[in-house]
């Protein structure tokens, strides 16, 4: 039997997601009850500008006070999609010590401070959902948490910002510098009017170490991710990619290395083959790899971003949430009992795709060669063009420790027959 008393629900923020979250919330809201099993009604939404009409929310129902909404005892749940360390760490936490379950989409709070929030729902008795902070709609954080919590995840391997997905297959795809395809993201509101966040991947880093902290049963901080972003890359890399059959993606990559014993976790540009699954991953959509034991490969593919699809997934977490309050149960909470350390990307193995402004004249390629062989790395391929004087080297390098690929490429700005290294970057995939 349905219960006929609703369970409340405090939106705080009600701007792109939180504005599609009130409107499911009132459009399905039969379907809504009759899937948690009593109506959940929409008791406040905390807002920043209270003269704004939002279509299909209720004025009275506007609130400038946040952290007031936040500790209303009679709030079941708390949906948090502002953004942003503060105010948003103070409010998730008032809500767990007023008795209120929360639904967030943060992932920079989470990456930085996820062990007090779930502490702080631990004691509260409470549940902290967060489907919504790594690619909206695809459902990637349940299926970690709870689908292979029987098994061992050895990888997470994949594309979680859409925006800078965008730039490169547009790159790809029309030959476009970085500049122009960054404008047309812009244009078509795929890209904020400050893009860092995406292009320099930080927002990538943060869902990173998400990922990596559910994956591994370990606490990674977004200090612990590795960060690099696309500014840099050229349509000149593009093409050189393409020579080699392969296409630039920004990746988000955690693993768990050979020996068991610490986990990786990095985001940067990197070329992949063709003939891999990522590569055909094209416009703002995201996809992901996981890799464990007894499952083996899987793919979660959807858009990662936009106001539907990230309230597709605050909606989902919701039902989980009310559906714990009416039975008096709880969902999974932190899990780090392996508290296995971060390596520096010093320490991961990798391949490097090297290109190289050379003078041209006999004994470079030997110089060159030599260089690689005194740091340890072997080179798989070497490609060799130069005219009137100028010469190119592109060197792409067999599997070896990212410091020493590190050092290689500094002792290589060093030599007098080297002009300049023009582009370094990593090879995955293969």
């Amino acid at each position: 039997m349905m219960r006929t008393r609703p369970l409340k629900v405090a939106l705080l923020g009600c701007g792109v997601v939180g504005s599609e979250v009130a409107r499911i919330m009132t459009t399905h809201a039969d379907d809504l009850a009759a899937r948690i099993g009593a109506p959940v009604e929409l008791a406040g939404v905390a807002v920043r500008r209270p003269d704004r009409v939002r279509e299909g929310v209720d004025p009275a129902l506007v609130t400038t006070d946040a952290a007031a909404l936040a500790r209303r005892e009679d709030i079941d749940v708390v949906i948090e999609v502002i953004g942003g360390v503060e105010p948003a760490r103070k409010l998730i936490t008032s809500a767990f010590e007023h008795g209120a379950s929360v639904v967030t989409a943060n992932k920079a709070l989470l990456a930085e401070d996820s062990p007090s929030l779930h502490e702080a729902a631990e004691k509260g008795g409470n549940d902290l959902y967060y489907e919504a902070a790594v690619a909206a709609a695809i459902p990637l954080v349940r299926p970690l948490r709870e689908s292979l919590a029987g098994d061992k995840v050895n990888r997470v391997l994949g594309i979680v910002n859409g925006t800078t997905n965008f730039i490169l297959d547009r790159m790809d795809s029309t030959g476009a510098g970085y500049g122009e395809a960054l404008d047309e993201a812009t244009a078509l509101g795929y890209a904020e009017a400050d893009p860092t966040a995406d292009v320099e991947g930080f927002d990538a880093a943060a869902k990173a170490a998400i990922l990596a902290g559910i994956a591994f049963h370990t606490r990674v901080r977004l200090d612990d991710v590795h960060r690099e972003g696309l500014t840099e890359i050229t349509a000149a890399d593009i093409a050189s990619a393409k020579r080699m059959g392969c296409t630039v993606k920004l990746l988000a990559i955690c693993e768990r290395a050979a020996d068991g014993r610490s986990v990786t976790a990095r985001v940067h540009p990197a070329m992949i083959p063709l003939s891999h699954p990522l590569a055909g991953v094209r416009e703002a959509y995201n996809a992901v790899f996981v890799e464990s034991d007894a499952a083996g490969q899987l793919m979660f593919y959807g858009p990662g971003a936009g106001g539907a699809p990230t309230a597709s997934a605050v909606l989902g977490d919701l039902v989980a949430a009310c559906r714990n309050k009416l039975n008096g149960s709880k969902g999974p909470g932190e899990s780090a009992y392996a508290q296995l350390p971060v390596s520096p990307m010093g320490d991961v193995v990798t391949r490097y795709h090297i290109s190289l402004d050379v003078a041209d004249k006999p004994g470079v390629l030997a110089q060159v060669a030599t260089t690689f062989a005194e740091h340890g790395v072997s080179i798989d391929t070497v490609r060799q063009q130069g005219k009137d004087g100028d010469a190119w080297l592109v060197v792409v390098t067999h599997s070896a420790p990212d410091a020493s690929l590190s050092a290689t490429v500094e002792a290589l700005r060093g030599l007098d027959t080297v002009r300049g290294v023009a582009s370094i970057m990593r090879v995955e995939g293969e």
